[in-house]
């Protein structure tokens, strides 16, 4: 083991608790934010508006991979290793992007005019796409070298401007293309900062250059991770291509409408993984027993957030239903939701086998797990969704994530046994606890949220306590993470 790895190991090992909170906390505060936006939008919008909009996002996630091909997870990984070259790989990614950037662009054109009908979005739609893309590669920074505070701060901020103009839209009945522009007004700020932030705390040397060595040594790197990423893509946003296509754009809106709760609670896992996934690559090239143990409590910690999540949505699914549709519009969206409640749990585990393959140098084999579930979602959606619409998109959903669980699972411990991830051992605890909770909330179901939220809160908690689903290990790692924060130096 290198210094420089030893050093980056101890460095993001001790922060990786604290960081995991600061995104965590950041992104709930914006989630919460967000989805009071989000219905704002959909409610001004209307069913068949905001379907016209989110096959717009549809569109833009699955071109997305041209402007990135794969750089973006390959950066984060090689700058938390090699953290004095972090300087030299962001600028050169930066001006690739460029290019990158106008070849999507053509691809997203001609996929909105041709594919969707919609030629009036091209020109907002191409803005949203770039800006997007270069928020993601600088925010990302922050996360390679352990520094994810600075990204918290980036998140409310967005968050605020999205609120504020997206209020101000709704109550001047505004269309599509605005809502999209003010998106990409709050991605805008999150470049600047971060360029800035970058800059004046000296986190890396921006030097720009188009460094062709490194493009042409990273790409075979690179392009399974785009291969994974678009793969994701088709199966989360298959349905929504392919219900539009064969329904209304009402009926997208309906199913859009269901997932986005689903969606918005992608951030939890995705918090943690930003944070955890430079430590396990690190591990990797370190330690081959932390890398085990962090998988683990990696994996433990997602279902111990995701269980109860599911349970509580499936069963409470009318209430949070209403709260999101005050127009009346969307009370279709309830069953689709109810559905999209089992695919939380698998939602969640996913991140952990999604960046482990990452880390431990296997994108090719998350791409072909990515692939197959893929497979499975597109043959099954063409099949069904003609049938049966929106609810086979939603089961659908659930489907592919649970596939994906299954391969991802496997293919981590492919030809490394020591990797093999005890799955009943981790969870039956929290899973039993979460079993409780749905029972106490059933009962519960027909008063308010706010009420019953907090009670089933409270059986979950105990039934974790009292089933002893954490252990003293994992409590004393916790705190060491959140007192080396708020006294450096406290945490070994």
């Amino acid at each position: 083991m290198t210094d420089t790895a030893a050093s980056a190991a101890a460095q993001l090992g001790n922060r990786a608790v604290s960081n995991s909170l600061f995104i965590l906390v950041a992104r709930s505060v914006s989630k919460v934010v967000s989805l009071v936006v989000v219905i704002v939008l959909a409610n001004a919008l209307g069913d068949t508006r905001y379907g016209q909009y989110t096959t717009l996002i549809a569109y833009s996630g699955l071109v997305a991979v041209v402007g990135d091909l794969g750089f973006q997870s390959l950066y984060t990984r090689e700058a938390a290793r090699n953290r004095t070259q972090l300087g030299d790989y962001l600028g050169t990614l930066i001006v690739f992007r460029i290019f990158l950037a106008v070849a999507a662009s053509v691809f997203f054109a001609v996929a909105l005019g041709l594919g969707a009908g919609l030629p009036a979005l091209i020109v907002p739609g191409c803005a949203l796409l770039v800006a997007t893309a270069y928020a993601s590669l600088l925010r990302n920074t922050f996360y390679s070298i352990g520094r994810a505070e600075f990204d918290a701060i980036a998140i409310v901020v967005e968050t605020l401007i999205q609120a504020g103009l997206i209020v101000f839209g709704s109550r001047r009945h505004s269309g599509v293309a605005y809502y999209i522009w003010a998106y990409t007004a709050s991605y805008v700020f999150t470049i600047v900062y971060s360029a800035v932030v970058i800059q004046v705390f000296r986190l890396g040397r921006i030097r720009f250059g188009l460094d062709l060595n490194l493009i042409v040594r990273w790409l075979p790197l690179a392009l399974p991770f785009a291969f994974t990423f678009f793969l994701t893509n088709v199966y989360f946003r298959a349905g929504v291509l392919i219900l539009q296509h064969f329904r209304p754009f009402a009926e997208v809106g309906w199913y859009t409408f269901a997932l986005k709760p689903f969606e918005a609670l992608q951030f939890v896992p995705l918090a943690i993984q930003t944070v955890v996934y430079p430590l396990l690559g690190v591990y990797f090239v370190s330690s081959a027993a932390r890398l085990k143990l962090a998988y683990e409590r990696f994996f433990k910690v997602l279902v111990l957030l995701g269980w109860p999540l599911t349970v509580g949505t499936f069963v409470l699914v009318h209430p949070i239903n209403q709260i999101f549709n005050r127009s009346g519009a969307f009370g279709q969206s309830e069953p689709a939701l109810r559905i999209l409640a089992f695919g939380i749990v698998f939602l969640f585990a996913n991140s952990a086998f999604y960046a482990m393959l990452n880390a431990i140098n296997r994108q090719g084999l998350n791409a072909w797990a990515t692939a197959l579930a893929a497979a499975i979602n597109v043959a099954l959606n063409f099949a069904l969704i003609p049938l049966y619409g929106y609810i086979a998109a939603s089961t659908m959903t659930v489907l592919t994530e649970a596939a994906l669980c299954a391969f991802g699972w496997w293919f981590v411990q492919l030809k490394r046994p020591e990797l093999r991830l005890p799955v009943i051992k981790l969870s039956w605890r929290i899973l039993v606890a979460g079993a409780a909770m749905g029972i106490a909330l059933y009962p519960l179901r027909r008063y308010s949220i706010f009420l019953a939220a907090p009670a089933g809160f409270v059986v979950y908690a105990l039934g974790i306590f009292f089933l002893r689903a954490i252990e003293p290990d994992e409590w004393r790692l916790a705190k060491a993470g959140l007192l080396s924060r708020i006294r450096p130096g406290t945490a070994a």
